[in-house]
Order: structure tokens, then C-alpha cells, then sequence
């Protein structure tokens, strides 16, 4: 029987213009969906995921939608011939199905897990890519629903929680109501009329996301030639894609805003091109922008104006490489048809060199300009060839708490502001001013569930923050201030709002504080040095800018830890997360080495479950560590197992991973419970802070059981603990059932699974590096993320915990004690393990 024979026997193809099809056998790299929109008996939406040669089909009642609050009903429908994916047209009335069928979208999906097991339990997980629909959704089916009972089978499509999420139910159906295809709209359909030849034609695909050049700040704008001067403008910073499939409009952190910018996105269809990719600002209003003034556009759908300033993407080419001159040159044409007082205009290029510019910015009330190298190509960094000056200074902090007010009508007094330095939050003194009363409300809605009873910053705490309400650190608030202290304060702060658009965790003061006392980077993004006999080009790019951390320092890293970390990383396959933009930029999760690699990483044929043979990389010397740090590697995550014995691991590990809310002291007693259970069946273990928000609980173990005996001991283990206390822990990868709890990660011991090795630095806020530490020292830890760089030295100079833990083996005894275990009670065990130690 084939899996289109339902398909088939509900329709008459000699009526129906819908395709016969046949089932195909092969699925590509990248499975298709699609989603049509249907006016049968009742208008819905059908949603369709390819796999195994067919369209498996759910009719969406009221169609998607990307607010995750709001689960809608997909009922199970037969599958359908890939050939449908492509369909458009009329189902005459009377046949089944009957009704007009728009292809409303279309593109790949990304299986988060095996789709023919996920459907047969009932929860499909996946990533959509598509023209409209993008990022992580589910498809869940209803209880009571099976297969075969003979009832409907019901499922509900959720949109999961991420950069492509709407605050409106309908946004997604509301906003597109024509053809991704053809530009019809359902009537032009009904009526057979031909595509729409859309002026422009948008035909080229849409470009990607992409990091965004910053600027760095300076007290004075630079001189000589080769400069032009542009206004600063004081508002969101906004890449504009246009392409197939419409327009994106996203922000400097690559957040798709197209919703909330809205208003900017039938105008920038109107731009003449195949695909362009454009970086410039919005603010509110058509004038040189007030920030305060652009949150309340927002919130209340006032008038927008995006400033372009550089043109980064045209019709299929990539123009970062080109020079300024030549990018400003085609962005002018690009606009020239446009109005030039719409709401897409170009950024002015000032008069003068930078000090007249300036001086006449500062003059009209302006906030500042950005001076940039005419001949310099595009990067997506900061950088000394785009250099601000400002009228008024300005800053981004974090709030961490406030104080309260004893004056009536006052919400609180003041904000206690602060910004991460080097992984610590470091306090930066209070602003008072700049809050109407409609501003402490909305302040106070966001403060509230952000309380906490005690401080989140660093240090020792100055006598003004006695009796301070503390928050945990998230929102992120626009300063205006004369200058900073010799203490690193703010001076005469005045609030301007809050920012959205960039995480707390990336805010530092480094340049502002740099600029007031007059210091400047000793190295330049494209110097070049020699670390440990390995050339390091762009040394001075700074791949973590909150704390000041170059390419260059990231290779010294390596330089410093390499013997001791390649005691654990030496000879294993390696998989690298690469930043070669920065923790601004793009990553990328590298197992296969590329051309032009150095030749300290080394091939390793490994051969795949479909029979199939790939080189992966391994490293055996300090040149290796410092090789990849040359090709922008930050991360080192490596098998289990080395390459003379693939198959018999040699080391377990149990990554404890909490769910949101839960504190670092929840997370040091789940890695006490654990030692206790792995003492209790005869395994040793120690523990590495991960350098992220959990605990690496590692096994060393002789090389004498596989892979497959590793696996399924860490799963039994695992699952004992999390059935014994299932307030506590959870087995399994489920976001819901995760919450509150903490998952017990056990699924890195399998062949091919990594895990991030012994002394890593961490691509997160700060540059925290994975450190192994003893059971004791881990008792007094506040964090596991507190180790940096700065501390290997004196971390170096003792012994490393996990080499002081003898390797044993997964012996039928363990297996008989892991049995005994399960079966007893865990207070025992804990005592058991105690007295052993």
C-alpha cells in the first residue's frame, strides 16, 4: 500500500487541476514545506513538512501564528505527492477539497530530532526557513488522538519562543494575504489571472543577516583626507533585507523587527533591485532623532524614518569587500528613485573636515557624528575606520536595582546603573533624572519581576546603595552624562530609555571610561603578531569587546593552558565554534577542516553510520591550539574517545544544565547528589565549572567497555536519578518538561557527541573559560562562569582535580551496583558515599 492512496482515492483527476504525483524516494539536504492558504468549506491553511517522498499534511484551522501564547489546532490530513508543493490554482466545487489554493509560503524545515519517531509519539519539533514563517515551531498531537482509532487526529501548531516571535496572534496572516509566488491575492486566483509582474521585481534571494560595522568612540573626530562625516542619529540600528519573499528588517543583534518596523516595509518594497542588503538607523520622526521619542513611536505606532548609510548586498554580489566610495556611490543610486523626504532616505554627508562637522553637528543640537575611511571595505566589527565623536555624551548601562522615594507621586528616586567588565558587573553609579510619571510606571512594570533580595554586583558596595532594591540584571538603559568619575561613575546621568536591542550581558563602559582618561588600543584590528611560532593575523580584533579581549589574547590563552589541555584534548576529534567576526558576529560549528588550514590540525578519516567516509580534525600540539585561534576558533569541543581507539571511550560525562531561575546553589547540590550515586556504584568523578550556567560532572574511565555500554549506563543512571526526584532533575531534552528543574544531560556519551574540553575558552559575555575544579573548591564557587584568562596563571601553577581521579571501568560489579542503587534510597547512598570518602 502505498502512502498516497488515500491521496488518490479522495480525488478525480480528470476534474482537479491538482497534481496526481508519486512517491518519491530520495529526500534532499534541505526537506521542503510549504503552506497553502484554502478557501474550501471553511478557509484554513494547510501545513505541509516533506519527508519520505511525501508532504505530510495538517489543516490549520485559523492558519499559523508566531505568538507562542497562541496554540493552534492542526488537524491530520492524508499525505500528499511532493508535486502539490508547487500548487496554485482552483479545486473545482463539488470535488474534495473544493475552493481556491494560494501558496501563502514556502521553503526548508530543519528536523530537530528523528520526524518519524517524533510523529509516531506525537511531538514534532523543527526550524522553519521560510519566506514568512521562520524559527523554532512544534507540532503536538492533542491527547486522546491515535492513529487508527478513527477519530480526527488532532494536533496543535506552536510557535517556539525566539528572534521571530510576534506579539500579535495574527500578525503573520494578517500581514501576507498574496501568493509568496505569484503576488496574487485569493480573488486574483479565483479568477485566473496571470502572476503578478511586481514593479519591483524582487527575484534574487533574500539576503542573510549578517554582523554590523561599529564604531569606536574617540574625544575628537579624526584628520586628514580620506574621511566623510555623517550624522550620528540617536536611534535603533537596522539592517534592511530585500529579496525573495518580501522585506527583513532586523536589528544590530540580528532580531527580526519587520513587525515592529513595520511601517518601513511597503516602502522598501518599493526599492528598485533583484536583492539589496542595507545598514542604516531608525528613529522616530524625519528629524535627527530623540530616542525617547522613538520608544514612544513604537509603542504607539507614530511615523519611523530609516537612514541608509551603506550598502552591503546588490542583486547577488557582496560588496562588503569594496571600498566606501564605491558602496556610498551604488547605495545613491539604489535610493535615487525614491522621495527624499519619504520615509527611506539616504544619511547625509557633512561639509568640512571632522572638527567643522562636528562643531556645526554640536551647534544645531545635534548628538554627534561618525567619520569613515573613504577606501576601506566593510566589517562586521568594531573598528578605527568608522570613529565617532559626540556632542553629548552618551551610554548604555544595566540597571541592577533602585532606590526607593519617600516623595509622594515618586516611584523610586533614582536607578543604580552598572556594565560588565572582564565577566564582573561593576557598579557605575545612580541617574535621577530623565523620568516623567508615565516613565517610573512603565519602569516599575518592567523592575518587578526582575526582583531579587540581594545584590548582583561585584565588589564592595559604596554607602549610596544602603537600602537599594536589586534586580536581576536584564534591562539595558540609554545615559546622557558630563563625565565619569576617577571612580568609574556617571556624572549629572540623565535617563533617555530603555534599549531593546542589545543583551545586558554585552554592555561595557571600556570605551567611554578609555575615552575620558585618554588610553587607546595599542593594537590595531589589522596588526599582525607571532604567538607560540604561529602568525596571528588581525590581532587586535576584539573577539570579546565587553571585556577587552583581542584575536591576539585568545591565542596567548591557548599559548598559556596548551600543555595541560591537551593532556585532555590531544588526539580526540575536535569540533570548533569559530567567531571570526567576534561574539558580535556570525559563528560557526566547524568537525571538518577547510582548505588553507593550517597544517598543526590534522585530518582524521572517520567512518559514518551510512558507510560513508569524512575527514574530521584532530590537534596534538600547542601549533594546533594556536592554529585554529588563527582561523577564529574560541571553543574546543571534543569526543570522548581518542583516535587510536574510537570506540572505547574514555571518559563520561553528565552536563548538568539548569533551567531559568534556578541559582548556581540548586546546581552544586544536583552535582553532590550525583557524586554521591556515581561513588555509590564504584565510580569516581570530578567536576568542571563549564564556563556557561552548569556543571560538568566527569567520569574517567579505563578503555575497555564501547560506546554503547557508555551510553546506556549514563542513560540508566541519568533516568534513576531524575525518576527518584522528579521535583528536582529531568532526563530528557523537553523544554517543558524542564521547567524548574534541572537536566541531567547524559546524551554526550555516544559516538560522535562532544563535549566542551578541559580549559576552553567559552564564546559567552566575559570570556570564561571551563576549568576543572576539586568537590571542595566547587562548594565555594559563586558562579561557573568566574574563571577568565586573567586566572590561568595561578591556576596552572597546581595540579589539575581531574588528573588526581583514578579511571575505572563500566565492570558488570558497576552494573550490579548501579542495580543495587536504583533500588535503595538516595539518603543512604549520600551517607555511604560520605563515610567511603
Amino acid at each position: 500500500m502505498s502512502a498516497l492512496d488515500t491521496y488518490a482515492a479522495k480525488r478525480n483527476f480528470d476534474v482537479t487541476p491538482e497534481p496526481k504525483g508519486e512517491l518519491v524516494e530520495a529526500v534532499g539536504e534541505q526537506p521542503s514545506f510549504v503552506v497553502q492558504k484554502h478557501d474550501a468549506t471553511r478557509l484554513h491553511y494547510d501545513f505541509r513538512l516533506e519527508w519520505g517522498g511525501v508532504l505530510w499534511s495538517w489543516a490549520v484551522t485559523k492558519g499559523p501564528s508566531a505568538d507562542p501564547a497562541e496554540k493552534r489546532l492542526a488537524v491530520r490530513t492524508e499525505d500528499h505527492p511532493l508535486a502539490y508543493g508547487g500548487f496554485e490554482g482552483t479545486i473545482p466545487e463539488g470535488e474534495y477539497g473544493g475552493g481556491t489554493v494560494m501558496l501563502w509560503d514556502n521553503g526548508w524545515w530543519e528536523p530537530l530530532h528523528d520526524p518519524d519517531e517524533g510523529l509516531k509519539e506525537g511531538k514534532l519539533h523543527f526550524r522553519l526557513h521560510g519566506a514568512r514563517m521562520q524559527g523554532g515551531w512544534a507540532l503536538v498531537r492533542m491527547r486522546g488522538n491515535r492513529k487508527g482509532d478513527g477519530k480526527r487526529e488532532n494536533w496543535l501548531l506552536i510557535k517556539e519562543k525566539d528572534d521571530f516571535t510576534s506579539r500579535s496572534a495574527d500578525a503573520l496572516t494578517n500581514k501576507h494575504t498574496k501568493s509568496v509566488t505569484t503576488g496574487r491575492t485569493m480573488r486574483a486566483i479565483a479568477a485566473e489571472k496571470p502572476a503578478v509582474e511586481t514593479a519591483p521585481k524582487h527575484d534574487k534571494p533574500l539576503p542573510r543577516f549578517r554582523a554590523v560595522q561599529l564604531a569606536t568612540l574617540e574625544d575628537e573626530p579624526p584628520e586628514g583626507e580620506g574621511w566623510q562625516h555623517e550624522v550620528k542619529f540617536d536611534g535603533y540600528r537596522c539592517l534592511m533585507a530585500i529579496g525573495k519573499g518580501g522585506v527583513k528588517l532586523y536589528t544590530r543583534n540580528g532580531k527580526d523587527w519587520t513587525d515592529r518596523f513595520g511601517d518601513l516595509s511597503e516602502p522598501a518594497g518599493a526599492i528598485p533591485c533583484g536583492a539589496a542588503l542595507i545598514d542604516g538607523e531608525v528613529i522616530a520622526g524625519s528629524g535627527g532623532g530623540d530616542f525617547g521619542a522613538l520608544q514612544k513611536a513604537l509603542k504607539e505606532g507614530g511615523k519611523l524614518t530609516f537612514y541608509a548609510f551603506d550598502l552591503l548586498h546588490l542583486d547577488g554580489e557582496d560588496l562588503t569587500e569594496a571600498p566606501l566610495s564605491d558602496r556610498r556611490a551604488a547605495l545613491e543610486g539604489l535610493l535615487s528613485p525614491l522621495p527624499p523626504r519619504g520615509p527611506i532616505r539616504l544619511s547625509p554627508v557633512l561639509e568640512g573636515d571632522g572638527d567643522a562637522a562636528l562643531a556645526a553637528m554640536c551647534e544645531v543640537g545635534g548628538e554627534g557624528i561618525v567619520s569613515k575611511k573613504t577606501d576601506a571595505p566593510y566589517r562586521g566589527r568594531r573598528t578605527k575606520g568608522w570613529i565617532k565623536a559626540k556632542c553629548i555624551k552618551r551610554a548604555e548601562l544595566v540597571i541592577a536595582g533602585w532606590a526607593p522615594s519617600d516623595k509622594r507621586g515618586r516611584a523610586f528616586s533614582s536607578l543604580l546603573l552598572a556594565s560588565y567588565e572582564g565577566g564582573k558587573l561593576v557598579y557605575r553609579g545612580r541617574v535621577g533624572t530623565g523620568f516623567d510619571g508615565e516613565t517610573q510606571e512603565a519602569l516599575m512594570a518592567a523592575m518587578k519581576p526582575l526582583a531579587r533580595k540581594t545584590s548582583p554586583l561585584d565588589g564592595e558596595l559604596p554607602s549610596e546603595t544602603r537600602g537599594a532594591k536589586w534586580l536581576t540584571p536584564k534591562l539595558v538603559a540609554e545615559i546622557a552624562y558630563t563625565e565619569f568619575t576617577s571612580e568609574g561613575r556617571v556624572r549629572h546621568g540623565v535617563f533617555h530609555g530603555l534599549r531593546e536591542d542589545k543583551p545586558a550581558e554585552e554592555v561595557s563602559a571600556g570605551q567611554e571610561l578609555a575615552v575620558e582618561s585618554g588610553a587607546e588600543d595599542a593594537m590595531d584590528d589589522d596588526s599582525e603578531v607571532k604567538i607560540g611560532g604561529v602568525r596571528i593575523s588581525s590581532a587586535g580584533r576584539k573577539v570579546f569587546p565587553d571585556a577587552g579581549v583581542t584575536k591576539a589574547d585568545v591565542a596567548r590563552h591557548y599559548e598559556a593552558v596548551a600543555e595541560r589541555m591537551l593532556t585532555y584534548a590531544a588526539d580526540r576529534p575536535v569540533s570548533l565554534l569559530r567567531l571570526p567576526e567576534g561574539l558580535e558576529g556570525q559563528t560557526f560549528f566547524q568537525k571538518h577542516a577547510g582548505k588553507g588550514w593550517p597544517s598543526s590540525i590534522k585530518p582524521l578519516p572517520i567512518e559514518e553510520k551510512d558507510g560513508s567516509t569524512e575527514d574530521y580534525m584532530y590537534v596534538a600540539s600547542a601549533a594546533g591550539l594556536m592554529g585554529a585561534a588563527q582561523m577564529g576558533s574560541v571553543e574546543f569541543h571534543i569526543w570522548g574517545s581518542k583516535r587510536d581507539k574510537l570506540d572505547k571511550p574514555d571518559r563520561l560525562v553528565f552536563d548538568l544544565d539548569p533551567d531559568e531561575g534556578l541559582d548556581f546553589g540548586d546546581v552544586k547540590a544536583a552535582c553532590e547528589e550525583l557524586r554521591a550515586g556515581l561513588d555509590a556504584v564504584g565510580l569516581p568523578s570530578s567536576p568542571m565549572v563549564s564556563g556557561g550556567k552548569g556543571v560538568h560532572v566527569i567520569v574517567p574511565l579505563r578503555r575497555t567497555a564501547t560506546w554503547e555500554t557508555v551510553k546506556t549506563f549514563s542513560r540508566a543512571f541519568a533516568t534513576i536519578l531524575a525518576e527518584r526526584h522528579p521535583d528536582r532533575y529531568v532526563a530528557t531534552m523537553s523544554k517543558a518538561k524542564r521547567k524548574g528543574r534541572i537536566f541531567i544531560d547524559w546524551l554526550r556519551n555516544e559516538r560522535g557527541s562532544t563535549a566542551i574540553a578541559p580549559y576552553s575558552l567559552r564564546a559567552r559575555p566575559g570570556a570564561p573559560v571551563a576549568v576543572p575544579v576539586s568537590w571542595e573548591e566547587l562548594a565555594r564557587l559563586d558562579a561557573p562562569n568566574g574563571f577568565h584568562p586573567s586566572d590561568m596563571e595561578s591556576r596552572l601553577s597546581r595540579p589539575c582535580p581531574l588528573a588526581e581521579v583514578q579511571p575505572k571501568g563500566i565492570t558488570a560489579e558497576v552494573v550490579a551496583a548501579l542495580e543495587d542503587w536504583a533500588a535503595g534510597d538516595a539518603a543512604e547512598d549520600v551517607a555511604a558515599a560520605e563515610t567511603a570518602r
